[in-house]
């Protein structure tokens, strides 16, 4: 699962999907299944070192099941 942050996700996804982003190339094609959207980038950044650590991991695990 890849998680990171963006502010506009349909251009990031296709960027990805493109192979663009050098350091996850070898995964493609990602398919999005989960998303969140907040007010500020303070706040996405918070959301996405959440889903970095165990706690987070399992919460998306319910997501992907």
């Amino acid at each position: 699962l890849y998680k990171g942050h963006c502010q506009n996700l349909e251009i990031r996804l296709q960027q990805h999907n493109n192979g663009k982003t050098r350091s996850i190339r070898t995964k493609i094609p990602f398919e999005l299944i989960y998303f969140e959207e907040f007010a500020t980038r303070e706040e996405a950044i918070i959301r996405e070192k959440y889903f970095k650590n165990g706690a987070g991991r399992r919460f998306l695990s319910t997501k992907v099941s």
